[in-house]
């Protein structure tokens, strides 16, 4: 190890001297400059390497001092790259592990992270660090990061939901408050870099394919995941109905005296966090687990809060698991859970007109996703297509195809999804909706939607892939589709657009 990266090895502390560092950050997203301004804080000597700029994060950058580089073309951002010949190398989310400037990097003896390793070496910054909660998961991560946050502030704790949830961590440690737990979701992407870092508590929420075009195969993604457990000191949370985390959880090195704890819509066994008679109760978290169980709350009080759908009451007895392993009271779970909402774009309701409801899953950006928003509804006008990111959606198909009143085909890829049609729905409707018919495919998905809709129906926005072929992100899709309903419908709702 050459002098430069045995310094950046031992750099374990904000308060120690990271003055003077060639640091590359690679991407200008909000991550990227939330790297670029801390390292700058810190003294360092920094440039921001990205495909594309972004006009308002370039001014702030030359405010703060830090160069920019933007070139679509990896060949020339590679040789700036070598140019600069950093000490350190920070990669944004997204980058794969074998993109040639890391990869580079990496040939070249240089020290490479992610965000989040930066961030556990930087937490130390306002006094005693903030604990970490972690959480992944193929789907449901969002939630589960709000509704835990939720649950440990109720009980009067400093948190901040942080990560992929879309507030760097960084930004987090930065705060002269301080917190006294970070709730941090991350992403498969984050976990490929993750480096050693030891949370308070872990999950897995479930594994389903995705992102594979990323990972290379559902092995890799699945190892990926997994790292989410390593050196977890108090609690493994795991989904009972998913035997994959199961299996990530007893093949964990994990501290000595952490335990496994399940959760899942049946009865639990000791350590578990489930359902007996339509109660979601707690059999982990107290000494008498063998004979007892606490109480948290009722299907039927979570019916009338609108947090019934079975992915939804899957991702409040994960946060509980969490929320309890830090000691968070049953008492105070339930109180947290009656002024909880689901946030925009995940089954969120636009509006209720003439008997027909129109909902916004616009975050549903895989099979998984979309089949659990599907399965909330038994008459559905199904919105779907996009980036597939290279995953089957033929088991999809089949599963939900008795509940299709139709489906309308928007984004790129269009033919792995009219063929699933073909094999699977031969009897259900189907749309295209092509962007050389109008400007707004959301308009024309709304409107073909709205003539094949009946009383009783959902027309539902569960693309079952990512945005980026036609839109800037989930959330531009899920607020076009918003959009194109309120116009569409005027003032002719019936019900509230408040989310389910």
């Amino acid at each position: 190890m050459s002098d430069t990266a045995a310094r950046v090895s031992s750099l374990t502390s904000w308060h120690q001297d990271w003055s003077g560092l060639r640091v590359a950050v690679l991407g200008l997203g909000v991550t990227g400059f939330s790297v670029a301004d801390t390292l700058a804080e810190l003294g360092c000597t920094v440039t921001v390497i990205a495909a594309h700029g972004d006009p308002d994060r370039e001014r702030l950058l030359s405010v703060i001092g830090v160069s920019f580089v933007a070139d679509p073309s990896d060949e020339a951002q590679l040789l700036q790259l070598q140019e600069i010949n950093p000490d350190l190398v920070i990669v944004s989310p997204g980058y794969r592990l074998e993109h040639p400037l890391p990869e580079w990097a990496s040939s070249q003896g240089i020290t490479v992270w992610g965000d989040i390793q930066l961030s556990w070496r930087l937490r130390d910054k306002v006094g005693t660090p903030a604990d970490w909660i972690v959480i992944t998961g193929t789907n449901g991560k969002t939630t589960t990061t709000g509704l835990t946050a939720h649950m440990l502030r109720t009980a009067g704790l400093r948190v901040a939901p942080v990560g992929n949830i879309g507030t760097p961590v960084l930004d987090a440690l930065r705060d002269p408050g301080g917190f006294d737990v970070l709730v941090v979701e991350l992403s498969s992407f984050q976990l490929s870099r993750l480096g050693h870092i030891e949370p308070y508590s872990s999950v897995c929420l479930n594994i389903a394919p995705d992102h594979l075009d990323w990972h290379g195969s559902l092995e890799q993604y699945i190892a990926h995941k997994a790292i989410v457990y390593e050196n977890t000191l108090h609690a493994c949370v795991y989904n009972r109905a998913d035997p994959v985390t199961e299996r990530m959880v007893e093949n964990a090195d994990v501290v000595e005296g952490a335990r496994a704890i399940s959760f899942g819509l049946d009865t639990p066994q000791p350590s578990g966090i489930g359902i007996v008679d339509g109660v979601l109760c707690d059999r982990a978290f107290l000494a008498e687990r063998r004979s007892q169980a606490l109480e948290i709350t009722t299907i039927g009080r979570l019916r009338e809060l609108g947090l019934d759908a079975p992915h939804t009451v899957q991702n409040i007895l994960a946060a509980a698991a969490l929320a309890r392993s830090y000691g968070v009271t049953p008492e105070q779970i339930a109180a947290a859970l009656e002024n909880f909402t689901l946030g925009a774009h995940r089954l969120e309701r636009i509006a209720l007109s003439r008997g027909v409801l129109w909902i916004n899953d616009s975050k549903a950006t895989n099979p998984h996703a979309a089949s659990a928003a599907l399965r909330s509804f038994s008459s559905v006008v199904w919105i779907l297509g996009g980036v597939l990111k290279g995953v089957d959606v033929n088991s999809l198909v089949a599963e939900h195809s008795g509940r299709l009143r139709g489906a309308i085909i928007i984004g790129l890829e269009r033919g792995d999804l009219l063929a699933a049609f073909k094999r699977h729905a031969p009897d259900v409707p189907l749309f295209e909706v092509s962007p050389r018919e109008t400007e707004d495919i959301m308009v024309a998905a709304v409107t073909r939607a709205s003539e094949i809709a009946q009383p009783g129906d959902t027309v539902l926005l569960a693309p079952a892939a990512a945005s980026q072929d036609q839109f800037e992100s989930y959330e531009d899709r899920g607020i076009r589709f918003t959009r194109a309903v309120q116009e569409y419908l005027g003032g002719e709702a019936d019900g509230d657009s408040a989310s389910r």
